[in-house]
This record gives C-alpha cells, sequence and structure tokens, in this order.
C-alpha cells in the first residue's frame, strides 16, 4: 500500500499533474532553462535514457522544492544535460563533474551576465 502511494506521488510530480506548490522562484528557473532542445537524445544508447530521466526528475521535483541555488547560467543540471546530448553520456558526465566542482562563489574570469532581476551569474554554456 505504501509503495503504491509513494509511486503515485512520484508519477504526479513528474509528469506535473495538479498543481505546483513550490511557488514563484520554481517558475523562474523553469523558465530560464528553456534553451535546450526537447527533441535531441543523449547519444548513449543505455546509459544515456536513464542519465536524461534522473535528471529531469532533479529539475522537475528536487530543484523547484530546494529553489535555486547556481551560481552559473544555464543550471549545472541543465548544462550536463546538454553536454551528454552533445559529447555522449560519459564526456557529458564528465563535464557535468568539472562544472560541480566550479559551482562557488569564487571570482569568475569568463563573461557574466545580468538576469531579468538585476542578478549576476557566469555564463558558461556547453561549447
Amino acid at each position: 500500500m505504501k509503495k503504491t502511494l509513494v509511486l503515485m506521488l512520484c508519477l504526479v510530480s513528474v509528469f506535473g499533474i495538479g498543481e505546483e506548490p513550490w511557488g514563484k522562484d520554481a517558475a523562474l528557473v523553469r523558465n530560464s532553462e528553456k534553451n535546450y532542445d526537447e527533441d535531441t537524445k543523449c547519444r548513449t544508447p543505455m546509459l544515456g535514457p536513464v542519465a536524461e530521466v534522473l535528471i529531469r526528475f532533479h529539475q522537475k521535483v528536487i530543484s523547484p522544492a530546494d529553489g535555486p541555488r547556481s551560481y552559473h547560467k544555464p543550471s549545472s543540471s541543465q548544462y550536463t544535460l546538454d553536454a551528454m546530448r552533445k559529447y555522449g553520456f560519459m564526456g557529458g558526465f564528465l563535464l557535468g563533474c568539472d562544472r560541480l566542482m566550479r559551482e562557488n562563489e569564487d571570482p569568475w574570469i569568463y563573461p557574466v551576465v545580468l538576469d531579468e532581476a538585476g542578478d549576476t551569474f557566469k555564463w558558461d554554456p556547453v561549447k
């Protein structure tokens, strides 16, 4: 019974059925991460789809509940997803790990951008 309830709650939250209780910050995060192509998939057949599902779960469930914390644009999870789609699972995973190691308040030597609210972010797209 408990497993069924947990499974139903996960499905409801992943597929976006119902109201989102996380508020305005979650909507801002979702709107700022529309720079990827939904039709592009990871080129690695076995691990790529699994990693994409896990990253989407993080973006849709965990991140909105936890709030935006990234100093980078795009966020580290979106960066990893884009890198996996461009370089395959292993290359994207390694680039994502490298990005997470740089996720801090240290000075940034590359372009810094302002968002709509006037906050500064480190601009670092997948190259």
